[in-house]
């Protein structure tokens, strides 16, 4: 890909040519004009001729594929950095693999005065012993110094004895056992210790490093999902100072709190949040056993309230949130995972619509972040709401199949109903695709492949549709109809990949075969069949503005 020129900022204007433009305005565009950060036109190699001498730059995208950037729609942009650049245990393969990895990163970390050691992405499940480490075996590879280890879910975490002695009254909270993974709200007081420990430079640092990430594999906005409960209002406003003055990916932050009145609304207001959304946790996650199911995890047999998880919000507590943030003009929003969790919020938000009128509350886009367990009721109450399902296909890739998580927690049966995208689609109910960063890595392409090729057949959507809800699915989700297309007037925000042949890949194919008529007038994209290679990004811009360069481009 060469330029005439050097590549200037957003005031200038800029012709691509010469390439695959993926756009609905011109499903055989191959050129596009970018002027002061917006598309101005997008057409044919001909009748880029005209403008080629009236522009400060001409690049010549020498066969590669131009299409909007993605948008993450749900990522905890700190934790994120701070997993790239710190321990990581996502790759350890036994409990003896994941404790050396531990000693080996204290050990490259002296610290006078024992400073707090993070690390991230440990699962209990894939190891051979099928347990998390014991506190003595933590104490015993950190040293005696402080230690957070969050599960992958991030909805539990091991720590060592020292982390515990810097929160007085620990093992009275909720969530604590003596020899177990923290939850509940001894686990976010944990996690509260450890993350102040942090200096406001290290945030930093791990911010851009999540932002780098993100601009590398062609993301240009991030939906930032914080909260109390999750990390601080001076990691949450410095997150947003950080990327209103630095290049990169853009950032709409969402905040967590439960909110019943207007002061409430007004504080997250100022905050500079879009929403009290995110995740405002209505139960735990699957894989810690938190989820809130209407029938016991089958991997439980033992007695305990925690065989059908916890409900952290009922329907009422979820309809003054709903009312609040309505009558605000602000977002709400809930993570919900289990039946009995995702029922709660379509019974809460229903009766705020009783309340309000129904018109209103659709109006404002609500939210429900990962939505995984849904009846039939429920996944019709979404619709009728107009709730948007915010959802991770990588927790399918991750978790799905006959072998996996999901069926040990679940049962087979139970297992198979999860992350149904195709039937929410077919009931009208808008999807935007995230990763939920740290818990899956960011990855927009594996993302798509992993919604077209899930592993429970009935829920595959076409890679189009896939796309859809990964690039204009997340703007819709803060309202903005008029962003996610490369179309004259949206925001100038794309991404240039290197690519082999591209296609139309569809679950039906009859489908496939009528889309890739060229009557149908279906633009292409890369073929994400499992196994071949994912595209390259060679250049992110976000409005209009280069955020990332590839390698020898």
């Amino acid at each position: 890909m060469t330029s005439h020129t050097t590549p200037g900022d957003s005031d200038r204007t800029v012709l691509l040519r010469g390439g695959e433009v993926h756009s609905p305005a011109d499903p055989f565009a191959t050129a596009m004009v970018v002027e002061r950060g917006h598309i101005a036109w997008v057409g044919s190699e001909g009748a880029a001729d005209s403008f080629a001498e009236g522009v400060d730059e001409v690049m010549d995208l020498e066969g590669a594929l131009v299409t909007p950037a993605f948008t993450d729609a749900h990522v905890h942009t700190t934790a994120t950095g701070l997993a790239l650049t710190g321990l990581d245990l996502s790759g350890a393969r036994s409990l003896p693999e994941a404790l050396a990895l531990v000693r080996a990163h204290r050990e490259a970390r002296p610290a006078t005065g024992g400073g707090v050691l993070l690390g991230h992405g440990w699962d209990s499940d894939s190891w051979p012993e099928r347990r998390p480490p014991t506190r003595a075996e933590l104490d015993d590879a950190a040293g005696g110094r402080p230690l957070y280890l969050p599960r992958v879910d991030v909805h539990s975490a091991v720590v060592t004895t020292a982390l515990l002695d810097l929160v007085p009254g620990v093992t009275g909270l909720p969530g604590y056992r003596q020899d177990a993974p923290l939850t509940d709200v001894a686990h976010h007081a944990v996690r509260a210790a450890a993350h102040r420990a942090l200096s406001p430079g290290q945030r930093a640092e791990a911010q851009r490093a999540a932002r780098r990430r993100a601009a590398s594999l062609g993301i240009g906005t991030l939906h930032e999902c914080a909260g109390p409960d999750i990390s601080d209002e001076d990691d949450f406003t410095a997150l947003l100072a950080l990327a209103a003055a630095e290049p990169g990916p853009r950032i709409h932050g969402y905040w967590a709190e439960h909110i019943s009145d207007a002061k409430g609304a007004l504080r997250v207001r100022e905050l500079g949040a879009k929403g009290a959304a995110g995740d405002l946790f209505v139960d735990g996650s699957l894989g810690s056993h938190t989820a809130a199911l209407c029938a016991p995890y089958a991997d439980r047999a033992d007695a305990g309230a925690d065989r059908t998880g916890t409900l952290h919000l009922d329907a009422a507590a979820i309809e003054a949130h709903v009312v609040a943030c309505t009558e605000a003009g602000l977002q709400a929003g809930f993570h919900a995972i289990g039946d009995a969790a995702t029922a709660a919020v379509a019974a809460g938000v229903r009766a705020a619509a009783e309340r309000l009128g129904i018109a209103r509350v659709r109006a404002a886009r609500h939210r429900v972040e990962h939505a995984e367990m849904l009846t039939p009721a429920t996944l019709a109450a979404f619709a009728d709401l107009g709730l948007t399902a915010s959802v991770q296909p990588a927790f399918d890739a991750a978790w799905g199949g006959p072998d996996g998580m999901y069926a040990r927690r679940l049962g087979d049966g139970r297992a198979a109903t999860l992350n149904p995208y195709a039937a929410l689609l077919r009931a009208g109910v808008p999807l935007a695709f995230g990763s939920d960063a740290p818990v899956t890595p960011l990855d927009p392409w594996g993302t798509v492949r992993a919604a077209a090729f899930h592993r429970t057949p009935a829920h595959r959507i076409s890679v189009r549709a896939a796309f859809t809800a990964h690039t204009r699915g997340g703007w819709r989700a803060i309202g903005r109809d008029d962003a996610g297309t490369l179309v004259p007037g949206a925001p100038a925000d794309y991404a240039v990949w290197r690519t082999e042949e591209l296609v139309v890949q569809a679950p039906d194919d009859r489908v496939a075969r009528w889309s890739t008529d060229p009557r149908s007038g279906t633009p292409g994209l890369p073929d994400l069949t499992p196994g071949r290679p994912l595209p390259q990004a060679l250049r992110t811009v976000v409005s209009g503005q280069t955020v990332f360069v590839g390698p020898n481009e």
